[in-house]
């Protein structure tokens, strides 16, 4: 397949590499088409399992590559992302839980060093000129390395469909583990694993079972529920069923827990950055227990005002980990704010897993809020109900006088 070379002087290219069909392909198209160029492969261990990474470094050297770098990010990934981003209570449309989005930021950062480090003058990745990951990476390209080149062969390149990509290999004798039979698209890191493609093209089609892949059929899940107890501090998880645990290791835990109840199934049809809308399948499970948890201490932490900005700030920072605005003040300053209410989200929760839901049934905080003596339904000698009559005349004034002038 002819393509117009594209000699812009470059020497060294660092590349997001999978060992995919695309990045596959990329490095001989780099090849070919920036005279020669040095291709450096790079990949990121986010957590999405280690038969991905089996064989990947003779793959990339059979392909083309110079060298190859895999560097472990697992417990940076949960530490600085993941755990900072789900203190904000970021959801996305309400229902997407960011596992993609978070883990751009954390890839780009360290592709860059790697750039660095091996003295490259351009940057590549394999995101499709449809897709939000191109917006992603190249925001946070933007934000770190301005003077870096940025090649994104989907724009550039002929190809339009896998069948293209299966071709051009067979033409230069490439291996690839690829067929025109695969189904999905996924991608998959500590946090979840995202299904896109065929038969979820059409929303009114249910997901086969052949979807899932992480967790079980909440219909074919235990008959009786399994509880799970977890440990906060500043809102972060810090031991699970009594166990101290690394980020990490907290999260793989409750992966491992709540996969076999069902947990953390969505399915939705998001609206994409570039302005499509795009239907994805997600599965999260240690991830929503997580949150049911935090929620949980929230609820009694938080006072009406505190939470109300609470839910603000995570509104924005939904948006802006989806959007690919890591790198940028307002992020900084949207975890800043988080922080301040973080610092008394502490206590202890117990999380009921039961056919595909994560219920809090157990809660308690050192700074809760919450009084039963205040609360109670019963007789009590500490709240005098006399006094909600001025509160309310107080509360109502504005309404009283419109109403009075309006005769």
């Amino acid at each position: 397949m002819a393509i117009a070379n594209n000699n812009t002087g470059v020497k060294k290219v660092v590349l997001a590499y999978s060992g995919g069909l695309d990045t596959s392909a990329i490095i001989p198209w780099l090849k070919e088409n920036y005279d020669n160029c040095e291709i450096v492969a790079f990949c990121a261990d986010v957590g999405q399992g280690e038969e991905e990474l089996v064989g990947l470094t003779e793959k990339a050297l059979a392909s083309g590559a110079s060298e190859c770098h895999i560097v472990d990010l697992k417990e940076e990934f949960v530490k600085d992302y993941i755990y900072p981003t789900i203190a904000t209570g970021a959801i996305y449309e309400g229902t997407y839980l960011l596992g993609t989005s978070m883990a751009r930021p954390i890839i780009a950062k360290a592709q860059v060093e790697v750039a660095r480090k091996v003295g490259a003058d351009a940057l590549c990745h394999g995101c499709t000129g449809k897709g939000n990951d191109q917006v992603r990476f190249e925001g946070c390209f933007a934000a770190l390395a301005p003077d870096l080149k940025v090649i994104a062969p989907w724009r550039e390149w002929e190809m339009q469909s896998r069948e293209d990509l299966l071709a051009y290999l067979a033409e230069r004798n490439i291996k690839t583990s690829a067929s025109t039979t695969k189904i999905y698209s996924r991608d998959a890191n500590a946090w979840h694993i995202s299904h896109e493609g065929g038969e979820l093209e059409d929303p009114w089609n249910e997901p086969s079972k052949g979807v899932w892949t992480l967790t079980a059929d909440p219909l074919d899940a235990p008959n009786e529920p399994e509880y799970v107890s977890l440990k906060i501090d500043n809102a972060r998880i810090t031991e699970v069923n009594g166990e101290a645990l690394s980020p990490y290791q907290a999260l793989m835990k409750l992966n491992a827990i709540a996969a076999p109840h069902g947990v953390g199934r969505i399915d939705i049809t998001e609206n994409r950055l570039v302005g499509m809308k795009s239907r994805g399948c997600y599965e999260t499970p240690g991830g929503t227990v997580m949150f049911a948890a935090l929620r949980a201490v929230e609820e009694l932490v938080l006072d009406k005002s505190s939470r109300e900005w609470r839910e603000q700030i995570a509104a924005r920072m939904a948006h802006l980990v989806y959007d690919g605005r890591w790198f940028t003040p307002l992020c900084e300053s949207l975890l800043a704010a988080s922080e301040s209410l973080a610092k008394d989200v502490n206590g202890e929760v117990v999380v009921r897993l039961y056919k595909g839901q994560a219920v809090a049934v157990k809660k308690r905080s050192p700074n809760s809020l919450y009084s039963e003596a205040f609360a109670t339904f019963g007789e009590d000698s500490v709240y005098d109900q006399k006094h909600a009559e001025g509160f309310i005349r107080l509360y109502s004034l504005a309404s009283r006088i419109r109403a009075l002038g309006s005769k």
